[in-house]
């Protein structure tokens, strides 16, 4: 079964709104939690649009199951990243213009700068995860700088309208599902992911991790968030 990483941007995304203190993402991760979430992630940004670097500091000391954060091939959020030592850190592209990331990280085009950047989270003795695209090239190269595991980019599948499409995109990450774990990396998947499409994502064979913010945090806002992270826990263990 698929483990369930709960990103919880969107409740600080909330707070920086007004530029308050509340609704506080320290609290969300205890209450995803208590709701069964296997990890949290968060995405300390460039320009600090949401997780802020006291969130971080407060969620490296409270969180109680595995932390994994999300950042930029970028010095200063590396180098806060080998201090605040989560468990996990997944390598993303990063824009300003964009609203959420919009394509997997280019292993393979910027192999020096992304695998400085794996090197020295390796040495911070973090495990790194890259988000990339079903393409092959691309996780060939995170095997070669010596990434420990992918996330998928989920997005063409969660995106598709037409139904074939979807199975298109679906039968795509399947196969690259397969190249990383051929190639020894562990198997992660993330981005659009709602409850209405998650459960053929999470019946790829191998898939160890899937890591979902929005659709989520939506929920959350109706049932509350502990019941909307046991919904979506549910639907991930079910059989396809």
């Amino acid at each position: 079964m698929a483990l369930l990483g709960v990103n919880i941007d969107h409740v600080a995304t909330v707070r920086e709104a007004r530029k308050t203190n509340e609704p506080d993402p320290v609290w969300a991760a205890s209450l995803a939690e208590l709701g069964g979430a296997d990890g949290i992630t968060l995405h300390l940004r460039e320009d600090r649009r949401h997780i802020q670097e006291r969130d971080l500091h407060l969620l490296s000391q409270t969180v109680t199951v595995k932390l994994n954060l999300e950042l930029a091939c970028d010095d200063d959020v590396l180098k806060i990243a080998c201090q605040a030592k989560p468990f996990q850190a997944t390598l993303v592209p990063e824009r300003r213009e964009e609203v959420t990331t919009e394509g997997g990280l280019d292993a393979a085009g910027q192999g020096a700068r992304v695998g400085d950047a794996v090197k020295r989270l390796r040495d911070a003795g973090i495990v790194v995860s890259l988000f990339l695209d079903p393409d092959p090239k691309q996780i060939e190269a995170a095997a070669k700088m010596g990434a420990q595991a992918v996330e998928l980019h989920t997005g063409a599948y969660a995106h598709a309208t037409a139904k074939f499409a979807g199975e298109d995109e679906l039968a795509a990450l399947t196969v690259a599902a397969k190249h990383i774990v051929d190639a020894g990396l562990t198997l992660h998947a993330g981005h659009g992911l709602t409850y209405r499409n998650v459960k053929p994502v999470a019946a790829i064979p191998d898939m160890c991790e899937l890591n979902i913010g929005h659709s989520i945090i939506a929920r959350a806002i109706m049932v509350g968030l502990e019941q909307a992270v046991r919904d979506m826990k549910r639907l991930i263990s079910e059989p396809r």
